[in-house]
């Protein structure tokens, strides 16, 4: 691909396209190059370092997140909507939730959800610190959910790699699991009342349920705008 083609938006959205498929320890300049059809050399006139490159693609994908209008709805509703949105953005990247634990994170992507977030917080009747903690509160839990999900698209590709079929692989861990907890009354109890493929599942609307719980906690702790 000739350099003046070969744009910083280009590589970007490929990079995001690797790091979907092959996860962080799949994305180096050699694949990109494979994927870009470039040497690459020519990615550091865009690129300084892979580093570099994370950080741009885990900003790109903060634009994903549609803004609620705060002005037009309830501290609360675009509070929801805005932690929905999150969630699927983590979920549709898993190598985003490790990238936050590893890499330096910055850029106007990020910076536009921070700055919504924290207008609703405000709008809530939350000022300085407060605003920051109860965004933060919000924000970890979203998080803590979608590392499930990310720690298990990991997990099949490892299997996948080592050549193992992943799903034969974790139904033996469910069958060993369950064994297991024939000796623990409760997770005895439980394993009667889902399918063996749901036991390490959270329930039906364990997401939606917890959203409101720390909203009406909030809801508790905020001091309403006159």
């Amino acid at each position: 691909m000739p350099r003046d083609t070969l744009t910083g938006e280009r590589i970007v959205r490929a990079a995001v396209e690797l790091l979907d498929t092959e996860g962080l320890e799949g994305l180096s300049l050699r694949n990109l190059g494979e994927r870009l059809e470039s040497a690459p050399t020519a990615f550091y006139w865009h690129v300084k370092s892979k580093d570099n490159l994370v950080m741009l693609a885990s900003d790109e994908v903060w634009n994903e997140i549609e803004l609620p209008d705060v002005d037009a709805l309830d501290w609360r509703t675009a509070a929801t909507l805005m932690a929905r949105d999150l969630f699927r953005m983590l979920t549709r990247h898993p190598w985003l939730v490790q990238a936050l634990s590893s890499y330096l994170m910055r850029g106007r992507g990020k910076a536009r959800y921070d700055d919504c977030s924290l207008a609703i917080y405000e709008k809530a009747g939350f000022a300085g610190v407060d605003a920051d903690r109860a965004m933060a509160v919000v924000f970890m839990f979203v998080l803590g959910n979608a590392i499930g999900e990310s720690a298990a698209v990991s997990l099949r590709r490892r299997l996948r790699q080592g050549g193992a079929n992943a799903d034969d692989v974790l139904r033996q861990a469910v069958a060993d699991q369950i064994e297991v907890a024939e000796d623990f009354p409760r997770l005895k109890a439980r394993i009667a009342t889902v399918a063996e493929t749901d036991y390490f599942d959270a329930p039906d609307q364990s997401f939606e349920l917890g959203l409101q719980v720390i909203f009406d906690g909030l809801e508790g702790q905020r001091s309403p705008s006159p």
